[in-house]
C-alpha cells in the first residue's frame, strides 16, 4: 500500500499516517502521567523543606528532670484565690469644670499690673491684675459727692430742728429738710453699693470718703482657692467684662475628672454615683478613688462607645490635665475560685496558656488551661486545673525550655 502524501501550504509534503501516530503517542504518554499521579508539563518536585509545615507540639509533653534541676523550682499546690468582679476603661484627666472659674473685669480698663502665673498657687480673695478703670473714677466720684450732700443735709435739718424748737421757722422747713436728707442718705447707699461693685470692702469705701480721694485703680481678685490654668493678661491690654478669653482662669484642683470611653457592652453596668479607682501611669500602682457623676446617653456610632465622667479626689493636686488613665468599677460581690500564681502561667506561642503538673516532682507533664481574670498576683483558672494539684509556681519557663531543648535550660 502505497503513503498518502499531501503538499503542505508551504510547499512540502505531509505524511499523515506519520502525523496520527505521532499523536497518539502523545496521548498514551499523557495517560502513564495521571495513572502514576505525576502532574504532567511539571519542573522538578518542589524540595521537602519549602512546602512541609512545622509539625505542631503535642499537647501531651513530658519532662523528667533531675534533682538538681528541682530544687531550683518552686513547687506547690493549686488553692483559691479572691478575685473582685470588676470592668475597665481608659480615659483621661480634665479639670473640673463645675470648680474652674475665668476671672473678668467687671469693667473695661486697661491691665496696670498682673500677679500671677501659670501653674501658681492662688488664696480666695488674692490680687490677680490690675485695671486703669474709668468706670470706677466715676462711680468714686459719685461717691464722694453724695457723702458730701448728706454731710450738707444733715447740718440744714440740724439747725432747722433746732430753730423751730426756739420759736422760729416753719414746720414745713423741718419737714422738707428732713426728706432731703432721706434722699441724701438713699444715694450715698446706691453710690456704695456702686462701689461695692467693683470690689472694694466697705473698709475701703469708708476710707474713700474720709479722704475725698477717687483712685481709677480697680483690684480684680480670685474668686476662689485653686491653681492658674491659663492667663492671656498683659499691661495695657484693653480687657472688657465677659470679653472671651479671659485674663485669668483659675480652676480648684482638689477634684479632677476622668473622661473615660466605656464599651457599648458594659451600658447596662454603669450607674451615677458607683465609686471607682483610677490609675495613672505617672504614678505607677497609686490608686485615686472617685464616683461616676455622668453616664453619657450617646453611644458614638463610629468607636461603638460611650462616654462616663467621674470625679476624682486628689486632695494633694498630684493629677494633671491631659494625662492618661484608667479606672476600674466593681460590678458585683468578689468571687473565690480555683487560682495559681502569675508566674505559674507560661502563654505560649499560639496564644494558650499552660502549666506544668507533677504528682512525684520529678516527672512534669504540660497541660493547656482556660484563665480567666488576674488580679493582685493570681490568675483564675477556669478549666483544666483542681484545687490540690501539683504545678510549677516558680520556673515554668525553665521546665518548657527544658522539655523543648532550648540551650541554656541546663
Amino acid at each position: 500500500m502505497s503513503e498518502s502524501r499531501e503538499p503542505s501550504p508551504h510547499g512540502r509534503v505531509v505524511n499523515r499516517p506519520r502525523l496520527i501516530g505521532a499523536a497518539a503517542l502523545v496521548v498514551i504518554a499523557l495517560a502513564g502521567l495521571w495513572w502514576l499521579g505525576l502532574p504532567p508539563f511539571s519542573g522538578a518536585p518542589p524540595k521537602e523543606g519549602r512546602t512541609k509545615r512545622a509539625e505542631v507540639q503535642q499537647a501531651n509533653v513530658e519532662v523528667t528532670l533531675s534533682d538538681k534541676q528541682v530544687s531550683s523550682l518552686k513547687i506547690a499546690a493549686v488553692g483559691r484565690a479572691r478575685f473582685d468582679v470588676t470592668r475597665s476603661a481608659v480615659g483621661s484627666i480634665d479639670f473640673n469644670q463645675n470648680m474652674l472659674v475665668q476671672v473678668f473685669t467687671p469693667n473695661q480698663g486697661r491691665i496696670i499690673a498682673t500677679y500671677a502665673n501659670v501653674g501658681d498657687r492662688v488664696q480666695k480673695g488674692q490680687v490677680l491684675f490690675t485695671v486703669d478703670s474709668p468706670d470706677l473714677l466715676t462711680a468714686m466720684s459719685n461717691l464722694i459727692q453724695a457723702a458730701g450732700v448728706l454731710v450738707l443735709q444733715n447740718a440744714n435739718l440740724k439747725r432747722l430742728t433746732e430753730t423751730l424748737r426756739g420759736g422760729g421757722g416753719a414746720q414745713k422747713d423741718v419737714d422738707q429738710a428732713r426728706s432731703d436728707q432721706q434722699t441724701a442718705e438713699g444715694n450715698l447707699r446706691a453710690a456704695r453699693d456702686t462701689v461695692r461693685i467693683f470690689g472694694k470692702t466697705e473698709e475701703e469705701i469708708d476710707q474713700i470718703i474720709r479722704e475725698r480721694k477717687a483712685d481709677s485703680v480697680l483690684v480684680v481678685r480670685s474668686p476662689i482657692t485653686g491653681s492658674v490654668t491659663q492667663r492671656t493678661a498683659a499691661p495695657g491690654l484693653l480687657v472688657q467684662p465677659g470679653n472671651a478669653p479671659a485674663p485669668f482662669t483659675v480652676a480648684d484642683t482638689s477634684t479632677m475628672w476622668m473622661l473615660a470611653n466605656v464599651v457599648e457592652a458594659d451600658a447596662p453596668l454603669m450607674r451615677v454615683g458607683q465609686p471607682i479607682i483610677v490609675r495613672v501611669s505617672a504614678y505607677g500602682n497609686r490608686q485615686f478613688d472617685g464616683a461616676i457623676t455622668v453616664v453619657g446617653a450617646q453611644v458614638d456610632p463610629a468607636t461603638r462607645r460611650f462616654l462616663v465622667r467621674s470625679e476624682i479626689r486628689d486632695p494633694e493636686q498630684l493629677l494633671r490635665a491631659g494625662m492618661f488613665a484608667t479606672f476600674t468599677i466593681r460590678i458585683a460581690a468578689p468571687v473565690e475560685t480555683t487560682a495559681v500564681p502569675d508566674d505559674a502561667v507560661v502563654r505560649e506561642g499560639d496564644g494558650s496558656m499552660t502549666v506544668w503538673v507533677t504528682t512525684d516532682r520529678r516527672r512534669f507533664v504540660k497541660r493547656t488551661i482556660k484563665t480567666g481574670m488576674q488580679q493582685n498576683g493570681s490568675t483564675e483558672i477556669l478549666e483544666g486545673l483542681q484545687p490540690g494539684e501539683l504545678v510549677v509556681v516558680d520556673g515554668a519557663v525553665f521546665v518548657s525550655n527544658k522539655a523543648f531543648g532550648v540551650a541554656g535550660a541546663d
